[in-house]
């Protein structure tokens, strides 16, 4: 297991890790390994199976088109990305890293093959360059969930840097409790302690606060901003008018005790501003990013912790161990296993994270992300239109709920639980391959056709 806290939770821009964040950086790799550009005369890049299938609503062809232009997820002004993009059309050519130009419409060189799949993962991609003298350059690269990318055939580190040799190392939570029993430490202190073998303590802090900083503008920025999503669905964003009711405590049909309405609406306020293309953090997906901001305002906001830096530490360090195992040993692509692997994944990472920042045990921390993870099992990838919105948006106010109740009966016990943790994962993972094509982010089953349907039927 290498991988860092800072794997887990990128930032960047939506709609989608895998179909958006994930093809942008691998059409700039693809580019920067290419070598010299001086000589290339055309450049064609072609997506494979749901990158095809759902590649225009999850915004693949705008990400793809950023990537050659030489953009990153994590710079990119996500103002600025419709005249970009504009501006090239227009032209009908791209500037490859942004300085070597060359014809390109998306007609002639974006390729969308929806009913051919390559063979190591349902996100394939092929980018092919055409030099002057005639010679190709063509590589296939996949987006294996949560803005990770592999090259065809690759083995090893993540991105290509070399293993680090660390303190407590794991691929089980099993091995990760006994690191626990023999050091005495807990679940955060170990994750420290393995990321200082990559970082200095100050550049770690300031990364996991920016990590936080970027999260809670995220929720900020959503909770003020109305109007309606892209896409063609004509969904209006609601978090913000239900914010305002709700602080003006003119909620209509409001609970007794509603306390985690606030919850929801922040975790549905970050999906609309993840819709809409705006800048989030990948936690670990774009899809199910709403979720570990929203409980991690709540942690901040409501539970009045003596020292909130610490505990917002504490708790994203505990949520990357949890999103670690989970994309070791079962995935966090939709595509691959459904939104199981996302919002289910995600509401394990809060729920745990949770439980760490305020005080829980180890074993604590285990039966809240697997109780998180069990009410998630067989959840499909069936979004509609192909867009990261429906059921997409309100899910992550579910899921961010749910965690908080996972978390509560994790507190409320001594730790001691019936299914483990890395059990439920192995069942994620076979549910996942049990599951059929259509119901992962394919948008060819369950909502996203009947929905379809219906309205056309009404039409």
């Amino acid at each position: 297991m290498d991988m860092s806290v800072f794997d887990l939770f990128k930032i960047g821009i939506g709609p989608s890790s895998s179909h958006t964040v994930g093809p942008m950086v691998a059409a700039r790799r693809f580019l920067v390994e290419a070598g010299p550009l001086d000589d290339v005369v055309a450049v064609e890049a072609a997506l494979y199976g749901s990158l095809a299938l759902t590649g225009i609503g999850h915004a693949t062809d705008k990400a793809v088109i950023l990537g050659l232009m030489g953009e990153t997820p994590q710079h990119v002004d996500p103002t600025q990305v419709d005249a970009m993009l504009a501006a090239a059309e227009q032209k009908q050519e791209l500037k490859l890293l942004g300085t070597h130009a060359v014809p390109f419409t998306r007609a002639a060189h974006l390729l969308f093959h929806k009913s051919e799949t390559l063979p190591e993962h349902p996100n394939g991609m092929r980018f092919t360059l055409k030099r002057a003298d005639g010679s190709t350059l063509s590589k296939v690269y996949y987006s294996v969930g949560g803005g990770f990318i592999r090259e065809e055939g690759e083995t090893g580190g993540i991105d290509g840097r070399p293993a680090v040799e660390l303190p407590y190392p794991f691929d089980t939570m099993a091995q990760l409790l006994e690191h626990g029993k023999r050091t005495g430490l807990t679940i955060p202190q170990m994750l420290r302690a393995n990321e200082l073998m990559r970082v200095s303590e100050d550049e770690l802090n300031a990364g996991v606060d920016r990590i936080w900083h970027v999260m809670r503008d995220c929720i900020a920025h959503g909770l003020e901003t109305a109007g309606q999503l892209p896409g063609g669905l004509n969904v209006k964003r609601r978090a913000a008018g239900l914010w305002l009711q709700a602080k003006g405590g003119e909620l209509a049909n409001a609970l007794p005790h509603d306390a985690l309405h606030q919850v929801s609406l922040y975790a549905m306020a970050v999906n609309e501003e993840n819709a809409a293309g705006g800048r989030v953090v990948t936690a670990p997906t774009n899809g199910a990013a709403g979720i570990i901001p929203a409980v991690l305002r709540y942690y901040a906001e409501d539970c009045h912790p003596s020292d909130p830096v610490k505990g917002v530490r504490e708790f994203l360090l505990t949520a990357a161990a949890i999103g670690m195992l989970c994309k070791r040993n079962a995935s966090i692509s939709g595509a691959e296993i459904g939104c199981q692997g996302e919002v289910g994944v995600a509401c394990a990472m809060a729920a745990a994270g949770l439980v760490a920042a305020l005080g829980g045990s180890n074993l604590q921390i285990e039966n809240a992300a697997e109780i998180g993870i069990e009410h998630h099992l067989g959840m499909t990838c069936d979004p509609i239109g192909g867009l990261v919105q429906i059921p997409c948006i309100e899910r992550n106010g579910m899921g961010a709920v749910k965690a908080i109740t996972a978390a509560s009966l994790a507190l409320k016990g001594d730790g001691t639980h019936f299914v483990s943790l890395d059990e439920v994962i192995e069942t994620m993972r076979q549910t996942g391959a049990d599951m059929q094509v259509k119901y992962k982010e394919t948008s060819l089953g369950g909502l996203a056709i009947h929905v379809v349907t219906v309205n056309h039927a009404a039409c």
